[in-house]
């Protein structure tokens, strides 16, 4: 894909972050830096949540060279996979927070009218028939995992768009947001309609991947908090 350096270039990467060289580092955080703080800005939309989340990412790297498999994909994939499943981790947090906090004390219709709780429990036929248990927002359970869904979704395709190659994200950004048909795109980008359609099959069989969860998606070990 787009924006991947060399296979040498990641094995030597992580033969110099095995070795402690702090300069190594430097030149990872430097090449994918702004690609960790997107992703994590995506599914939190906090900036220092996200800065939070680029450092524990950078940090484990650091410390943990040795758990990249070259076998199994890219430098910049392995940054990418860890940068989206401690985002998701923390969104988990905080979501977890918000839950535990009570919702304001506020006297519902049915209390008014019937006197108090006792009256609303009266009205309602007691608290067995209240419904799925809220936050304090007055969120469900299931409302909040459509939320980390969504938020691991939507990173998920902004890194599948931005990684693939610059042919099949051209004809992407002409179809969807230039509007353009396939005969159009073909003469923006100056190919046959045949090859205009190829690439926006591929771009679309990408893009599809987004709704597929990554596997193992758990934070890094020893990043369940704060470094």
């Amino acid at each position: 894909m787009a924006n991947d350096a060399p296979p040498r270039w990641d094995r030597r990467m992580q033969q110099r972050l095995a070795r402690g060289e702090a300069a190594a580092l430097g030149e990872l955080y430097d090449r994918f830096a702004s690609l960790v703080h997107n992703l994590a800005h995506r599914v939190l939309g906090d900036e220092e949540a996200a800065d939070r989340v680029t450092r524990e990412v950078f940090g484990y790297a650091w410390e943990n060279p040795d758990a990249y498999d070259p076998k199994q994909g890219t430098l910049r994939s392995w940054i990418a996979t860890l940068a989206h499943r401690q985002a998701v981790h923390r969104l988990r947090e905080a979501e977890a927070r918000a839950a535990a906090q009570p919702a304001a004390a506020q006297p519902t219709r049915d209390e008014r009218a019937g006197g108090g709780r006792a009256g609303a429990d009266r009205a309602g036929g007691g608290r067995a028939g209240a419904g799925p248990a809220r936050d304090g927002a007055g969120r469900t359970q299931e409302d909040i995992e459509e939320r980390i869904r969504e938020a691991s979704v939507a990173a998920r395709a902004d890194y599948i768009v931005t990684s693939m190659p610059a042919p099949l994200r051209a004809a992407l950004e002409l179809a969807y947001f230039d509007r353009r048909d396939y005969r159009q795109a073909a003469a923006e980008l100056g190919v046959t309609e045949d090859e205009a359609r190829r690439r926006l099959r591929l771009g679309l069989q990408l893009l599809s991947t987004a709704n597929v969860p990554p596997p193992d998606a758990v934070p890094p070990p020893g990043y369940g908090r704060a470094l």
